[in-house]
């Protein structure tokens, strides 16, 4: 019997991780994929899986194109996953537990990132977003650029189960990811009148290093940890960076 829960998934070229991404879901009711133009082999892969259809839908940027999905989705529950991700086994477990008991109405989900080719330690400390949750009771705030998440009306806690993110394999598409969310970030807060602060642009890089390495115990992935806190630190400069670029140029005019 079918876990009667829809997974939605947004793509763009993810063949090299999206099979392990829907074995981890086979037995679930259905899969949604929208794909805004994949050239490799995502498509041929989605199509082997009897519970899953994919279909092509422009960019509607992260939350929008999120939003349309998760509009697509017929069960009584909801599951996203990126086309990079994998569900683990006790996540599942935990997401049949709550439907049977039907007690609650989403789970926050830790997410666990593979960097330079090595998951994260499990004792670190990971960041975490609702991921499953009451269909009825979610939805996205199109407002946001990135970093979007879903918002659930209703009563959720932490999950113990994780997920497994493996997207950022290797410094260039991490630094390269950054570098455009970053502008995307600039962006929505320039929107929102906001201006960069001079004491955050000298302090923000230090303590967000502080705050990874340290705090969220990422000194415990070793050379990894700690390059990749120091690339988070300088995504977290580059946003307030932006930021100042954009309302000088703006206050010029």
């Amino acid at each position: 019997m079918s876990i009667p829960c829809s997974v939605y998934i947004v793509t763009l070229n993810c063949g090299q991780w999206l099979r392990q991404t829907l074995d981890s879901v086979s037995d679930f009711a259905e899969v949604v994929i929208l794909d805004s133009g994949s050239t490799d082999e995502t498509y041929a892969i989605a199509r082997q899986y009897p519970n899953a259809r994919i279909r092509h839908q422009d960019w509607q940027g992260y939350a929008g194109q999120k939003a349309l999905a998760l509009a697509e989705c017929a069960q009584p529950w909801a599951l996203n996953l990126d086309g990079d991700e994998e569900l683990s086994p006790e996540l599942k477990k935990e997401i049949q537990a709550v439907i049977a008991e039907d007690s609650i109405d989403g789970l926050i989900t830790p997410i666990r990132d593979a960097f330079m080719g090595r998951l994260c330690s499990e004792h670190t400390r990971l960041h975490a977003k609702i991921r499953f949750f009451r269909r009825a009771k979610g939805s996205y705030d199109l407002n946001i650029a990135v970093h979007e998440a879903v918002q659930v009306q209703g009563s959720v806690r932490r999950a113990a189960g994780t997920i497994y993110h493996y997207g950022e394999q290797n410094i260039a598409i991490k630094v390269d990811k950054n570098n455009n969310y970053s502008s995307l970030k600039a962006q929505e807060k320039a929107a929102k009148g906001k201006r960069a602060k001079a004491l955050k642009l000298v302090l923000i890089m230090p303590l967000t290093f502080i705050k990874c390495y340290f705090l969220r115990r990422d000194f415990l992935n070793g050379w990894q940890g700690f390059i990749g806190s120091t690339i988070n630190a300088f995504y977290a400069f580059m946003k307030e960076a932006k930021l100042y670029e954009l309302t000088r140029d703006t206050e010029k005019e």
